[in-house]
């Protein structure tokens, strides 16, 4: 099987992967389709199997990634996911092997990506790239962590950005999120019903630019979930999990 490189001559031909055959996430499609088109100008690729299935590799020179992170001259990888029955094919090592090319090919010093302290939804399993020779860099709270491969070892070592905005004074729920991944974008209605009927204030913040994401209250932010201040989940979670969340966090108080 080969890849396919999407760029701005075919992206509305190819699909993306992410919300493969979920229709009624479309309009978020065409909202992260309009994204990537913008970052491709900024050095982003997306490079995937051709297959209809979940398996490809976004990743951009980490200076224009939308996190918190300082990691000059390194490529940073958005997303690398691997599903279903294409799992423990090479897949991914082709992936990752095909992003370590570019980034050298561009003069670059190395990777780096972010992964959680054990497996969660929607982060990469940190095993994997422990494998493929990444090692930790940094951490943050509560279990985001920074691994890097370099392989100029005179290169800073990338970390995360200090954390300048606080949201202390926000009640309810108060969701920060891209474009970057459709299922966040399809989701935040059926989030807000669930709210109503609780009668829990809830708000959203739609971040539109690099700099808002670098400052942004919330580490991964695709989506970030939080509760009268207090960071809850970075999962795009479910309504019916959202509500067991929301009975959980209103019995608390």
């Amino acid at each position: 099987m080969g890849f396919v490189h999407i760029t701005k001559n075919n992206i509305e031909e190819e699909h993306i992967c992410c919300a493969l055959g979920a229709k009624q996430y479309a309009n978020a499609v065409r909202e992260k389709k309009k994204w990537l088109i913008e970052r491709m100008d900024e050095g982003l690729v997306f490079y995937r199997l051709d297959e209809r299935a979940k398996v490809f590799i976004e990743y951009l020179p980490a200076e224009m990634a939308w996190v918190p992170i300082l990691a000059p001259n390194y490529m940073y990888i958005n997303c690398l996911w691997v599903s279903g029955r294409f799992k423990n094919n090479g897949y991914a090592k082709r992936l990752l092997e095909h992003c370590k090319k570019d980034a050298i090919n561009r003069g670059m010093d190395g990777i780096v990506h972010m992964v959680g302290k054990k497996n969660y939804p929607y982060i990469s399993d940190k095993r994997f790239f422990e494998h493929m020779g990444f090692e930790l860099v940094d951490q943050a709270e509560p279990y985001f962590q920074l691994v890097t491969l370099k392989w100029n070892e005179e290169a800073e070592v990338p970390s995360f950005k200090k954390q300048v905005k606080t949201i202390s004074n926000d009640e309810g729920i108060s969701i920060y999120y891209t474009v970057q991944c459709p299922f966040a974008v399809g989701i935040l209605e059926e989030l807000r019903k669930v709210a109503k009927y609780k009668n829990v204030p809830f708000k959203t913040f739609k971040l539109t630019t690099k700099e808002e994401t670098q400052n942004s209250p919330s580490i991964w932010t695709t989506f970030g979930l939080f509760y009268n201040g207090k960071f809850i989940t970075h999962e795009i979670i479910s309504p019916n999990k959202f509500d067991k969340l929301l009975t959980k966090l209103l019995a608390e108080d």
